[in-house]
């Protein structure tokens, strides 16, 4: 993909109001791997509420060690929160592309989330 299609899809991305229609926009694209991408993430995300903020998980199962499947839960962004985060997010983890490269093609200023 091309750097203005990118962009062009960010853009686009970042117009739609929650992770469902994002992932229904990633499906809908024209590049087969990030329609596949979108599809492989299908049934993996988990809403609670923790803290009084309802949060967004990304969850998922994997072998460990010993062969047995554990359940993996990643902190994705809180609800209400501008959908750019979920972008990056989906962008880094299916493509390896930089969160910072996601926001710069959303005309957004990435900042680095502070370490606990």
């Amino acid at each position: 993909m091309q750097e203005k299609e990118f962009q062009q899809l960010v853009m686009t991305l970042c117009l739609r109001n929650s992770v469902p229609e994002v992932l229904t926009t990633l499906k809908e694209s024209a590049d087969s791997d990030i329609v596949d991408a979108a599809q492989s993430l299908a049934g993996q995300f988990a809403l609670a509420e923790v803290e009084g903020e309802q949060r967004i998980y990304h969850v998922s199962k994997q072998l460990d060690d010993e062969g047995e499947e554990q359940e993996f839960v990643e902190h994705i962004m809180n609800e209400g929160e501008d959908i750019i985060k979920f972008v990056a997010w989906f962008f880094d983890i299916m493509f390896e592309v930089k969160p910072s490269d996601t926001y710069r093609a959303a005309g957004k200023t990435y900042r680095q989330p502070k370490r606990s």
